[in-house]
């Protein structure tokens, strides 16, 4: 959808945005966030009225955007590049929930009281935020009927992948959770070329351990056996996907041997 579905121009719809010159979206991040599916569903007039009370927000490749029980809540959309959702332990071992991409917000939940960021936010990459705070998402919360509709909706389906993923540690392997993982990173990070799908979120081995709990050397084994059936390929760019129906065939397996 264009930016002038909001009833004005890309010039103003940067004003309303960003106050200052250098904290303007680009063309590409506009369009990142009219994309979202959550986000494009809303009325244009909701629509208008969350835009107008963000800002823009740019950090560069591992910078913190909010820390774990310090920051303030804020609502977060991710306009470019990617969040990083997770968290440190006291022995220094970090752990990675999610990866959010670009057109997806977060942190909702949060500003429903006061209390700080329950997990820290880094950004992958160079990253864009929006950014809205309490008082201005209360407002809209007053406000709109159907933003408070659209954000149960929101709540409902994180429910559901909550439960999903709280399944998978319980009854999947770490190779079933990490072909799993693959196979989501590809459909929403994926660029198919010449029929292989190179998935374009860099990621090292240490990043897929953090992200499944478990360590370099057990991933970096699973890795291997993955790639000795030339299902994958590792590169120096990240993970290329040789074969999507044997990786969807091993997803396949571990979820029909759970349900035996």
């Amino acid at each position: 959808m264009q930016a002038t579905a909001y009833r004005f121009t890309p010039t103003a719809w940067n004003t309303l945005v960003g106050q200052e010159e250098d904290a303007l979206l680009t063309t590409e991040e506009r369009s990142n966030i009219n994309a979202g599916a959550w986000f494009s569903s809303l009325s244009p007039t909701l629509r208008h009225d969350i835009l107008r009370s963000a800002r823009v927000k740019r950090y560069l490749h591992g910078e913190l955007i909010a820390a774990r029980d310090v920051s303030p809540p804020v609502w977060l959309a991710c306009a470019q590049g990617v969040l990083r959702v997770g968290y440190t332990t006291a022995t220094g071992k970090a752990y990675t929930l999610e990866y959010v991409e670009p057109g997806q917000w977060l942190g909702e939940f949060l500003l429903m009281g006061d209390a700080p960021h329950t997990h820290d936010i880094y950004a992958h990459g160079a990253t864009t935020t929006l950014q809205i705070q309490r008082s201005a998402f209360m407002e809209i919360f007053a406000t709109h009927v159907e933003f408070r509709e659209a954000l149960m909706r929101r709540q409902r389906e994180d429910t559901r992948l909550l439960y999903e993923k709280v399944d998978d540690l319980k009854t999947l392997g770490l190779g079933a959770r990490l072909t799993k993982t693959l196979l989501e990173l590809a459909q929403k990070y994926g660029v198919t070329v010449a029929g292989r799908v190179h998935i374009t979120l860099r990621l090292v081995q240490k990043d897929l351990a953090q992200l499944l709990g478990a360590s370099r050397q057990q991933v970096n084994q699973q890795l291997k056996r993955l790639e000795e059936g030339n299902v994958i390929r590792i590169s120096v760019g990240g993970v290329v996907i040789q074969d999507m129906n044997a990786l969807r065939r091993h997803v396949q397996r571990a979820q029909l041997a759970y349900e035996d």
